[in-house]
């Protein structure tokens, strides 16, 4: 085949799929964790903020409060002094210290395991429970951040114009298995290889089947 401009989603979704399993198998989140409560709280502090920096605060963070409960009786300006260096500092101690305390007082300091009842802790929304449930819980769910969105949006494994509605492409194409580790995929490509500023397509292994690059080369 090869015009891969014009291949049919099922072939695309294929074709990137299997290139990544032979390429990345072992694809995983480059947030450091050791347990639910860690990894929730990681989540948490990513957003809008680099895996990098989240994992050069959670290290003291951790050391201060090593349990939910521990978190869940902090004073907010104390988890603000420890992650500060952290974007928007302020209302993620808020939503931190909320989170811990409904953990505690409504599920016995366990970290829930369904998606639904993650999305109604404070600062928890769905893309962070996505994260938290594929991760920990093996939960077939992809988590739609801008890189994801960027990807699939260029590759053309979907034109969604909302990230649920992305999440709903990708997961309806993708077999239940392989979502959590597509959700590692799409996030380090998009991060590494195709990103918002200069993607690297000459050295990109999809590029082939990319719609946005095959349709670029075409151009006359």
């Amino acid at each position: 085949m090869s015009g891969k401009g014009d291949l049919n989603i099922k072939e695309r979704y294929r074709l990137i799929v299997e290139w990544f399993r032979e390429n990345m198998p072992q694809a995983q989140s480059e947030l450091k964790f050791n347990s639910p409560y860690q990894l929730l709280v990681a989540v948490m502090l990513s957003a809008q903020c680099t895996d990098k920096r989240v994992n050069m605060t959670t290290p003291a963070l951790f050391e201060r409060y090593p349990s939910i409960r521990e978190l869940a009786a902090a004073s907010e300006d104390d988890v603000f002094s420890v992650i500060r260096s952290i974007s928007y500092p302020n209302s993620k101690a808020n939503h931190l210290c909320r989170m811990a305390e409904m953990v505690v007082s409504e599920f016995g300091g366990e970290i829930p395991s369904e998606r639904d009842q993650l999305v109604r802790l404070p600062g928890v929304g769905i893309k962070t429970a996505n994260v938290v449930t594929s991760i920990i819980y093996d939960k077939p769910f992809i988590a739609v951040d801008t890189h994801v969105f960027r990807v699939a949006h260029r590759t053309g494994l979907s034109d969604g114009r909302t990230p649920v509605a992305v999440e709903k492409d990708l997961e309806s194409n993708i077999d239940e298995e392989l979502r959590s580790r597509a959700h590692h995929w799409l996030i380090l490509h998009g991060r590494y290889v195709c990103t918002a500023r200069n993607p690297k397509c000459d050295s990109c292994g999809i590029a082939r089947y990319c719609r946005e690059h095959t349709n670029a080369k075409n151009l006359p």
